[in-house]
């Protein structure tokens, strides 16, 4: 499985963006799906997931509420839905997937495939 991650830029706080992830090799309808960020200096952090099939969603919690995941069957795409953003949401930007649904969702341990991130600064 290959991702594509764009649509990252420089926006003002209070702004929205949207993220995409384009796949191939697999189709995203069967993949669990996620996207994590990465801060200088910090940790990669969960944002979001959402499961293949029932499409359940999860969020972390800082974003929660602000960040909405959704996907494209027909587009073999993954979206990262990003409202009233903050200067702290300010990372690069990674969709990532595996093949199984796992419980740890939020681990980035799970994940097999990852797209090249895809930067995202927030201006105050």
């Amino acid at each position: 499985v290959q991702l594509q991650a764009s649509g990252g830029g420089l926006v003002q706080a209070g702004d929205s963006l949207r993220l995409s992830c384009a796949a191939s090799g697999a189709a995203v309808s069967s993949l669990a799906m996620a996207w994590f960020r990465q801060a200088p200096g910090k940790e990669r952090e969960f944002v979001a997931a959402i499961r293949q099939t029932i499409s359940t969603r999860y969020y972390g919690d800082s974003v929660k509420g602000r960040f909405t995941i959704s996907r494209d069957n027909a587009k073999n795409a993954v979206y990262l839905q990003m409202n009233s953003l903050k200067p702290e949401d300010t990372a690069v930007y990674y969709c990532a997937t595996r093949h199984v649904w796992n419980v740890q969702y939020y681990s980035r341990d799970q994940y097999s495939y990852w797209g090249q991130g895809t930067l995202v600064t927030v201006s105050s």
